[in-house]
C-alpha cells in the first residue's frame, strides 16, 4: 500500500485509528452491530499470515455451542461489509486488500520504515491519520485473549503516533513546535521530553507565566504517580535564570514546589462533563448535543455527592480544551465526561467515556444507539442511564480507592466510602465496620449528609435482618437519617434514609411519600426506585412496585442491591398471580454473591409457588447450612406483607419444609 500521493480514491478504505469506519467508493458502509464482526475484521486486517479457524474460535468464543458456526456466521457479514476480500483455503481465513486504504496498515508501514528525512508536510499528515485510538470504544467483556491484543495494539500505535510527533518537533522550530509538543504530552503524559521541550519553547517564546503553569502541573501529576522530576527542575531553575525575552510575562512559579496541604476533610469528588463532539451533518450550537449535556450536568448537581463544574465553565471552555487532560488540569478535577454525539436520520448515537484524571485512564465508556422519534423523552432516558453509570462506577472507583489505605489516614470522603465497601457485603461483621466507617466520616464533617444516610442503613439492616433490638435499630435508623436531613434535605439519600426508617415504624403511606421525593429529587437515583419496589411490592400497589424494580434496574443493571430489585419484583408478581415470572426472577435473585438469606427464602417460596418444588426445596437446604436458625417467622418478621399473602406464602413454605 501506498504511503501518500493517492489522486484517485481507492474502492476501499477502513479506519482502525478512532471508531472504526469502512467506506466504500466514497460511501461511509453501516457497520455490523456485533462488536465480535468489527473486532474480527480489525484483528484478520492486522494478521501478517492467515490465521486458523480453531485459533479464532479460541480468540473470539469463550463459551459458545458452536463457535465454528458463529465465525461463519461473522465471515458473512464481513463479506458484505468489504465484499468478496475474504480468502478462505482450508481451515485457515485470511483478507485481500490489495488496493485498499487501511489507515492503521500505512502507519505501521511508515513506521518500519523510519521516519528520518521524510517531509514535514507529510509526517503532519501522517501525524493526523493516526491521531484516534485503536478501535476507539470497542470492547469485549470475557475476553481475555482478545483484550490482550486489543491493549497491545493501542499500545503500539499510541507509540508510533508519539515517535511521528516527535520526529514533527525536531524538525520545526518556534511556535509551531507547541500543537504538536501538546498533542504529544497528551498521547504521552508521564514522558518527561515533551514536557522539557515544552518547558524550552514557551521559554523561547518569552511565555514564561505559561511555561510556569505547566511546571507546576507536571509536578502534581507526576508526584501522584511517585515519578521522579529532578531533570526537569534542574531544566525549569535554568530557564528561569536565562534573561527574559523582551515583552516575557514573568513566571508566578515559586522557586520550590509547595508543599502538601492538610487533608480537607470537607472534600468530595470532582467532576467536569465536556460539551460533546456534535458529528451530525447539521450540528448547530445550543442543539441536541448541547442540551444532552446540560441535562447531564444538572442530574449530576441533584446527587448532591459530586462537586460538579457548572455548564457556564464547561461550555465557556469548548473552544480552547481540545483534551480530557486539558480540562482536568485546568479545573483540578477528579473524573472527566466526553462524549460523540451523531444524529444521523432518526437514529440517534451517542458514545461516552467517563475518564479518570489521575491515572488519565478510562474508567467507564458506554454507547446509546436509539430511534430519534420522541427526542426528548429519549434524552431524557439516555440522561438519566448515563448519570446513573456515572454514579455507580465513581462510586466503584473511590470505594476501592479507600480499601487501599490505612483507615487511621481516610478524610470524611475516603471513611464514607470505606463503609459503603462494607455495607453492600450484607454480612453482620461487615455491617458493623461500615457502621464505624460512617461514625469517623460524621465526626471528620458533621455536615457530610451521605454519611448520616450510610450510617442510617446499617442501622435499618441491624433491624431487617434481626442483627440486634428491632426497636431499638428502627429508633436509631430514623435518628440518623433526620441528622441526614438537616446536614442537606436536598440529598435523595436523606429522603431515602427517612423513607425506609418510616417503614420499619410500619408508615407506609409515609414512607412512600419520602421515597417518592428522593426520586423527585434526583430522577437517576437508582437506589431510590428500588427502594420504592421494595415497600410496594409488600403491602402498596405491586404494578408500581414492578415500574420501580425495572426502572432501578434499568439504571443500574450492576448495582449492588441487584438482588434486591430482582427479588421485589418477585414478591410483586406473585401478588399478582405471575407465578412462573416470579419464581424465575427470585431464583437471579438468590444467585446474586452477596445475596442475604431473606433474599434465599424469597426464592425458595417463590419458587414453590410457582410448583417448582424441588428447586425450592434445595433453596431451603441452603439456607439450613447457612443459616440454621432461619425460620418461617424470621421471614414474616422481616417483610410486611397483607394476610392474604402471608397464607399464600404459608402454604408454599409447608410444601417445600420451610418452618
Amino acid at each position: 500500500m501506498e504511503i501518500s500521493g493517492r489522486h484517485e480514491r481507492p474502492p476501499l478504505e477502513i479506519c482502525l485509528l478512532g471508531p472504526m469506519t469502512v467506506r466504500r467508493d466514497g460511501a461511509e458502509v453501516k457497520l455490523p452491530g456485533s462488536r465480535k464482526v468489527r473486532a474480527l475484521l480489525a484483528y484478520l486486517i492486522l494478521s501478517p499470515y492467515a490465521q486458523g479457524r480453531a485459533q479464532l474460535c479460541d480468540l473470539f468464543w469463550d463459551v459458545a455451542d458452536d463457535p465454528r458456526g458463529e465465525l461463519r456466521w461473522c465471515l458473512s457479514r464481513i463479506r458484505a461489509l468489504i465484499g468478496e476480500r475474504v480468502i478462505v483455503q482450508g481451515d485457515t481465513v485470511a483478507l485481500d486488500l490489495t488496493g485498499c486504504a487501511v489507515d492503521a496498515v500505512e502507519v505501521a508501514l511508515a513506521a518500519r520504515a523510519g521516519f528520518d528525512g521524510v517531509p514535514v508536510a507529510m509526517l503532519a499528515s501522517l501525524a493526523d491519520r493516526a491521531s484516534g485510538e485503536f478501535l476507539d470504544g470497542l470492547a469485549i467483556d470475557r475476553l481475555p485473549a482478545f483484550e490482550t491484543w486489543l491493549i497491545s495494539q493501542r499500545r503500539r500505535f499510541r507509540d508510533m503516533q508519539a515517535d511521528i510527533l516527535a520526529h514533527i518537533v525536531e524538525v520545526l522550530a518556534g511556535a509551531e513546535r507547541l500543537p504538536y509538543l501538546d498533542r504529544w504530552i497528551e498521547l504521552a503524559p508521564f514522558d518527561l521530553r515533551p514536557h522539557e521541550l515544552l518547558l524550552s519553547a514557551l521559554a523561547t517564546e518569552g511565555r514564561l507565566r505559561d511555561a510556569g503553569e505547566h511546571f507546576e502541573a507536571t509536578l502534581r501529576s507526576f508526584a501522584t504517580e511517585g515519578i521522579e522530576t529532578a531533570s526537569l527542575r534542574a531544566l525549569w531553575e535554568d530557564l528561569r535564570r536565562k534573561p527574559a525575552k523582551p515583552g516575557a510575562v514573568a513566571s508566578t512559579a515559586p522557586e520550590t514546589p509547595p508543599s502538601e496541604t492538610p487533608a480537607d476533610n470537607r472534600r468530595r469528588a470532582s467532576i467536569a462533563v465536556m460539551p460533546f463532539n456534535d458529528m451530525s451533518v447539521l450540528a448547530i450550537p445550543g442543539g441536541t448535543s448541547d442540551a444532552l449535556v446540560y441535562d447531564i450536568i444538572s442530574r449530576l448537581a441533584k446527587l448532591r455527592t459530586l462537586k460538579v463544574i457548572a455548564q457556564g465553565t464547561m461550555f465557556a471552555l469548548r473552544e480552547r480544551m481540545r483534551s480530557s487532560e486539558d480540562i482536568a488540569a485546568a479545573l483540578n478535577v477528579d473524573y472527566v465526561v466526553n462524549g460523540i454525539f451523531e444524529r444521523t436520520g432518526t437514529r440517534i448515537i451517542i458514545r461516552l467515556e467517563l475518564i479518570e484524571a489521575r491515572s488519565n485512564t478510562i474508567v467507564w465508556s458506554d454507547a446509546f444507539d436509539q430511534n430519534a422519534g420522541e427526542t426528548l423523552l429519549l434524552l431524557e432516558e439516555i440522561g438519566s442511564r448515563v448519570v446513573a453509570s456515572i454514579e455507580r462506577e465513581i462510586e466503584t472507583q473511590e470505594r476501592n480507592r479507600a480499601f487501599l489505605k490505612p483507615p487511621n489516614s481516610l478524610d470524611a470522603w475516603e471513611a464514607h466510602h470505606r463503609g459503603l465497601w462494607h455495607m453492600f457485603r450484607f454480612t453482620k461483621a461487615d455491617n458493623d465496620q461500615a457502621q464505624q466507617f460512617f461514625e469517623r466520616a460524621i465526626s471528620l464533617d458533621p455536615t457530610f449528609a451521605r454519611a448520616h444516610a450510610g450510617l442510617s442503613f446499617t442501622h435499618f439492616q441491624n433491624a431487617f435482618q434481626h442483627w440486634a433490638d428491632r426497636d431499638e435499630q428502627a429508633e436509631l435508623a430514623y435518628r440518623t437519617a433526620s441528622q441526614a436531613l438537616l446536614a442537606d434535605d436536598r440529598d435523595p439519600a436523606a429522603h431515602l434514609s427517612i423513607g425506609r426508617a418510616l417503614w420499619l415504624r410500619k408508615l407506609h403511606d409515609q414512607s412512600i411519600e419520602e421515597l417518592r421525593q428522593s426520586v423527585d429529587l434526583s430522577p437517576s437515583f437508582a437506589f431510590a426506585h428500588y427502594s420504592l419496589a421494595f415497600v410496594h411490592c409488600q403491602s402498596g400497589d405491586p404494578q408500581a412496585a414492578i415500574l420501580s424494580a425495572d426502572q432501578s434496574q434499568s439504571l443500574s443493571p450492576y448495582d449492588p442491591m441487584l438482588f434486591g430489585m430482582l427479588a421485589s419484583r418477585a414478591i410483586a408478581l406473585v401478588r399478582l398471580g405471575r407465578y412462573e415470572e416470579a419464581a424465575d426472577r427470585a431464583a437471579k435473585a438468590a444467585m446474586r454473591p452477596n445475596a442475604h438469606v431473606h433474599i434465599m427464602a424469597i426464592a425458595a417460596l417463590c419458587l414453590a409457588v410457582g410448583g417448582r418444588l424441588d428447586e425450592g426445596r434445595a433453596h431451603v437446604a441452603a439456607i439450613r447450612q447457612r443459616y440454621s436458625g432461619y425460620h418461617l417467622a424470621d421471614f414474616f418478621a422481616a417483610f410486611h406483607l397483607v394476610p392474604v399473602d402471608q397464607a399464600l406464602f404459608r402454604e408454599a413454605a409447608t410444601r417445600i419444609g420451610l418452618t
